[in-house]
Parts: structure tokens; sequence; C-alpha cells
């Protein structure tokens, strides 16, 4: 039978004894119930209160560092040759795949630098020509002893600068070409346009920014810490939480690279921490927290943090006796392990205690105990 069902039964007996019984009789009776009410107490409490073991388990540093997200393969295209935007095939928020075209300037003016670039290689290789047979006419000339050395000379100085007139001719082809080729902007990689910087009919400069394109399957969180802090973590590899957004969801880092070098400016060293693969729902610029953690530290009695008691400064646990009840013990607490909710503890337990998890459960347990006795 139940507390509940004893705490009812209880209360029907008081309720006949009320009704059937006189005054005297009526409060040694009661007397009687409240007795039997406080022994039942502690054993229906005990069986409420949930226990765990302390543990001796390495506890290694944390440290929490503010962050932005960023992706990892991001590209800003920019105008390579200047002109009017004729055509813009895509806007923010649009996907776009590898090799697509998203803006195209108009072509007037490269076509033309071709045109006079296809005609200089012609002149080039006319005058190439002409050169070849002069050089050639001079050598017979000299083997027949018509014509001077010095002439042979010339001859051969005429040619070979135009056989470097034709290779300067055919570069400015070349480039004439991939000026051409860049009035058509394509996309470096599969994503989304994170921004666009130009509006359809405007003139395009060169080095002027036209789309932000990024690919949001592969994002990261990146953070500056300084090198105190990261100390603090010991050598790498290191691991780390990262908490997105202000929601607390929380996912676990696939890698953490720390860039070697510090920022002249800031003095902080960079570090980027790897989302997992296919992550949703997270956007280039977006606030995040990152909760590093080292990978080894020393061994250390560690407990839930919900079996902490606190009082004021002091903190205290209640340990199971081995006989169905608690006794209150102080600790002193350490460091606590925001991933995995557990508290260091600096002294007070030896690792192979049982706890009470609810230490206030605990505490009313005693409290009956010590009454019904």
């Amino acid at each position: 039978m139940g507390r509940g069902e004893w705490i009812a039964l209880a209360l029907r007996i008081y309720k006949n004894i009320l009704i059937n019984m006189k005054i005297p009789t009526i409060l040694v009776v009661a007397r009687l119930i409240s007795a039997l009410v406080v022994l039942l107490t502690p054993a229906a409490g005990h069986a409420e209160v949930v226990t765990a073991r302390a543990e001796i388990r390495p506890l290694g540093a944390a440290v929490q560092a503010e962050a932005s997200v960023e992706a990892v393969h991001q590209a800003t295209l920019a105008a390579q040759v200047p002109g009017r935007i004729v055509a813009l095939a895509v806007d923010a928020g649009e996907r776009v795949r590898t090799g697509q075209v998203l803006v195209r300037i108009d072509p007037a003016e490269a076509a033309a630098a071709l045109a006079a670039a296809e005609a200089g290689v012609v002149q080039a290789e006319t005058a190439r020509v002409n050169a070849k047979a002069d050089y050639e006419r001079a050598r017979n000339l000299v083997a027949r002893q018509f014509l001077s050395e010095s002439a042979l000379d010339s001859a051969r100085a005429r040619h070979q600068a135009a056989e470097a007139q034709l290779d300067a001719a055919r570069a400015a082809r070349a480039q004439a070409q991939a000026a051409r080729a860049h009035t058509t902007v394509a996309a470096p990689l599969d994503g989304l346009v994170a921004e666009r910087h130009i509006e359809h009919g405007e003139m395009a400069q060169p080095g002027r920014s036209l789309l932000t394109v990024y690919d949001p399957a592969r994002m990261r969180a990146v953070a500056d810490l300084a090198p105190e802090r990261l100390a603090l973590l010991g050598t790498p590899p290191l691991r780390a939480r990262v908490e997105l957004g202000g929601g607390g969801r929380m996912v676990e880092a696939a890698a953490v690279t720390v860039l070697p070098a510090a920022d002249a400016r800031t003095h902080t060293v960079r570090v980027r921490v790897d989302l997992p693969a296919g992550i949703e729902g997270v956007l280039p610029g977006s606030f995040a927290r990152v909760h590093f953690r080292a990978v080894g530290g020393g061994a250390t009695v560690s407990i839930p943090a919900a079996a902490v008691l606190r009082r004021g400064e002091l903190s205290a646990v209640y340990v199971a006796d081995g006989e169905g009840g608690f006794g209150l013990r102080q600790v002193r607490l350490g460091r606590l392990d925001q991933d995995s909710g557990m508290v260091e503890v600096l002294s007070g337990l030896e690792g192979n205690e049982t706890l009470a998890l609810d230490p206030v459960q605990a505490g009313i347990q005693v409290r009956a105990g010590s009454s019904a006795r």
C-alpha cells in the first residue's frame, strides 16, 4: 500500500472516530494516527530519492568564447573588365550551380579589342614572312660573296625582331580573348547567393564586387582567443561544442583548427571550429558561442552538479550511509563542466560514494527519520 493510501485510510479512521467516540478517546487515537503517518513518511520518502555514484574521471579545462559563423567555401565575384551590366540572372537567396552564368557585361569594348588584336597578329605574321625572305636572300648573296657580312647581320636582326613582334601580337590576342571571356561571370561553386552588390544597367569596373556566393553545406564558427586563455586548453587537438544563436541549440564540432599566428592589432589567436557537414538553419554572420574543452586532463573526483546543496558559501552533499539513510557532508568544489554537468570535488569525497541527486528530498527524509526516533 502506498503512502497516499495509508494517509487516506488514517483520515477515514479518524473521521469515524470523531463521529462515534468521546473526546478523551479521540485525543488518544489521534496521537496514534499521527505517529503512524510519521512512521510511514520516511519509508515512502526513501524510495523516492534518486542516487548517483561519485566518479574519478578526467575533467579538462573549459573556455567559452563568442564567435561568428562563416562559410568555409565563399567567394565574392568581382568584375575584371569595364562595361555596363546587360544581364543579371540571380538575386540574393537564390541557389546556383557551378558554371551557371550569373552576370553578363556588355562585350562591345572587349570584342573591339579582340578584333584589333587579331589584326595585329596578321600584320606581324606578314612582317615576319618578309623579314625571313630578306634574311634568306642575304644569306645566299653572302655565300656568293655579293653581300657583306654586316648586311647579313642586319637581315638576321630584322628577322628576329619580326619573330618577337609576332609573339607579342599573339599574346595580345590571347589577352583580348580572356577579356572577352571575362564579360561572362559564372558561379565558381554550388551554393546560395548571399548578397548582390550591383544592379542591372550599372557600370562595372575592374575590381568592383558583383555577387557573393557561399556553400551552405560547410560552415564554421570563428573565434578570437587571447593566448593566455588558449593556453588553459593545453596542446591540440581540442574539442568544442558550438551554441548556435540564442535558442540554446548545441552541436558537436567536427574539427578545431588553431591558426599559427596572432593578430598584430588585437594580439589574439584565431580559432576555426568546423560545424558538422550539412547542418541546416545556420547563416553566415550569425552569432555563436563556442565551448572549448581540453582532450586531456588529470583525474579528479567528479559528481553531478544537481547533487550539490548550497547554503551561502558552504557546499555539501547527502551521502548514503549504507543503511537506507543519508548523511550530510561538506565538500569543496572546483571547476564545472558545462557540457557533462559534472563538477570537480577538491576535498570531502574519495570517489566511491553514493550521493542523493535530490538533496532537498534527502534532507526531508533525514528530518523525518529523526522525528520518528
